[in-house]
């Protein structure tokens, strides 16, 4: 009888103690992913500082600006949302198009040589008119119509929260960043999501893509192979 309570008893300990670990648990990766959210990143300096002074991640997207100094002067100067593109988001533009070109026999582009205009229509519509956080717009649950700078082009952003450790909707915020094709049908929209989000300069909010997105929403390879 004795061994019995004795076995009763170290089966209840057992129990609180894995009972006390899952809340602790629980309760450090809600406080993980509440900071994640309220973290808000600092630059100190302008947009294209910002661009500049991450070595080796924008080297195509300030290729792309040196050739566009109207863009340039608004992401130095003027309040902005930046969806900034990484080097390999132009790798996959600039060997699609240059797999067409090859089966067509024609010589290959590259960023440096591409039709100037056609540039300028794609990369403006990263640039968004204002200074726009997460948490400006992440009330809309259709997400929300912004304006490019150059074109007063329609871009679509709509704030989403990915699941992790077993929460759904529980980690860390990511913006859904969309070029609506002129079109009322979704199933016409280009999206791609991004990998970071929230980084603050002095003038502009910038949010970086992530790198499988496709520069010109689909569009690099039809507007530049000419």
């Amino acid at each position: 009888m004795k061994n019995k309570n004795i076995q009763t008893f170290s089966l209840v300990i057992l129990m609180l103690v894995m009972l006390s670990t899952t809340l602790f648990s629980c309760k450090k990766n809600n406080s993980d992913y509440y900071n994640y959210e309220n973290n808000l990143k600092q630059f100190d300096g302008n947009a294209l500082e910002y661009l500049e002074s991450q070595k080796g991640i924008y080297d195509s997207l300030l290729l792309v600006l040196n050739r566009l100094p109207h863009l340039q002067d608004s992401l130095r100067n003027k309040k902005v949302t930046l969806f900034a593109a990484t080097n390999k988001s132009f790798q996959i533009s600039i060997e699609s198009l240059n797999a067409v070109r090859k089966k067509l026999n024609k010589e290959p582009l590259y960023l440096a040589d591409v039709d100037i205009e056609q540039l300028d229509t794609m990369t403006s519509k990263y640039i968004i008119r204002g200074e726009m956080v997460t948490a400006d717009f992440q009330r809309f649950v259709d997400g929300l119509i912004v304006k490019s700078i150059n074109h007063n082009y329609n871009m679509h952003l709509k704030y989403n929260k990915v699941d992790a450790s077993g929460f759904i909707a529980g980690g860390p915020g990511i913006i859904i960043f969309t070029d609506p094709k002129n079109s009322i049908f979704v199933r016409y929209w280009q999206s791609t999501p991004t990998n970071s989000v929230n980084i603050k300069t002095k003038n502009a909010i910038i949010n970086v893509l992530s790198p499988g997105h496709d520069f010109g929403f689909g569009d690099f390879v039809t507007r530049t192979n000419n």
